[in-house]
């Protein structure tokens, strides 16, 4: 009776790092999905990212970041001082191709800069103990710093040249998303050294952010590459107006002239939703979902999905699943844990992750 008494404890001690036992289901077009927490009690996760041994990497806000294995998670030490405050602290991480060689990975964040702050990109290489980051350095922060807590975005995505994508919120300060000078409110391009690509395409002009490869956003949470390499981002309007936009050089995407929405108030955004030379969203939300992270998805697991896009929503806790052409939004994708969803990602198998604010947690959807 004592050794099954011993095997019976045993076997409870290791349940609640076993993923397996807290699987769920939802439901979706392709029928019925399982979903399965793969760690949890994290505050604020913010992103998240797969290294190539399996493991997990995950950001909370307040600027911890963790590696996650088997369900089990740890602190990594070196990472940057983060001002977190309102929407700002540590923010996206992302591991790039050649991390087996490279070591590397990046984080985006709200840096300090005199009284305010801005969004910055650090790269630093993980320790072969996955404990520390060595070798921290800024590689980018906007110029200049803004204060408040609002609309840092901030993405970062590696182009298939391997240049790097960063994403920038206006900062709350509408009129700089139009203001060439000013990072903020744009998409910037750097390369793996933090230098400026000579094909950027304000690189000559002296009244401009060398970096700066398209501008005119409010404040865009989410961005990924599709299939073909381009870049795509999903940003929040103000009352209405949130937006799924392909990413083209140089391009204005009119942020504060032209809009879907309305300011909270109520009141009139601009000058409407349409003048020449500014860029139409692919994609807008009325009323807004406050989309988050997005992710355009392979097919690997399920090829009915190859090509769609998926984007997280804080403010109605689900996926939303975009396709076709024009781009539209064909589906909702929920459950009970699909609150606040702070990031989507594909997974190496083709699995799709998902951060839940609400839950603390990441989970993984499957077959």
């Amino acid at each position: 009776m004592l050794h099954w008494l011993r095997i019976l404890t045993a076997v409870l001690l290791l349940l609640p790092f076993s993923p397996t036992v807290q699987a769920d289901t939802m439901n979706s077009r392709l029928g019925q999905l399982r979903v399965t927490k793969m760690a949890g009690g994290f505050d604020v996760p913010w992103a998240f990212a797969f290294l190539p041994d399996g493991a997990v990497l995950v950001t909370e806000r307040d600027g911890a970041l963790f590696h996650v294995r088997d369900g089990k998670k740890n602190r990594i030490g070196g990472t940057p001082a983060v001002v977190a405050e309102g929407q700002g602290g540590l923010l996206d991480v992302m591991v790039p191709r050649d991390f087996a060689t490279s070591q590397e990975i990046f984080l985006t964040f709200a840096k300090r800069q005199g009284r305010g702050a801005g969004t910055a990109l650090a790269a630093g290489r993980l320790s072969a103990d996955n404990r520390s980051l060595t070798d921290l350095r800024i590689l980018f922060e906007a110029a200049p710093g803004a204060t408040g807590g609002r609309h840092f975005g901030s993405r970062v995505v590696e182009a298939r040249d391997g240049t790097l994508f960063i994403s920038l919120g206006e900062r709350g300060d509408r009129p700089s998303a139009q203001n060439l000078r000013l990072h903020q409110g744009s998409v910037v391009r750097i390369n793996r050294k933090g230098a400026v690509p000579g094909s950027n395409p304000f690189v000559r002009r002296t009244d401009a952010q060398p970096e700066i490869w398209s501008y005119g956003h409010r404040n865009p949470q989410g961005m990924a590459l599709d299939l073909q390499g381009s870049l795509w981002v999903a940003e929040h309007g103000a009352k209405g107006g949130d937006e799924v936009n392909r990413v083209r050089k140089g391009a204005n995407y009119g942020w504060p002239v032209i809009s879907y929405g309305r300011h909270y108030s109520g009141a009139k955004i601009g000058e409407g939703t349409l003048k020449q030379g500014m860029e139409q969203p692919a994609w807008y939300w009325d009323p807004s979902i406050a989309p988050s992270g997005m992710m355009i998805y392979s097919g690997r697991m399920w090829p009915e999905w190859r090509g769609d896009i998926f984007v997280g929503s804080l403010k109605f806790d689900y996926i939303s699943r975009l396709s076709g052409s024009p781009l539209k939004e064909v589906e909702q994708i929920r459950s009970s844990e699909t609150g606040r969803i702070r990031d989507v990602q594909e997974a190496p198998d083709g699995s799709i992750w998902f951060a839940s604010e609400s839950e603390g947690a990441v989970f993984r959807i499957s077959n």
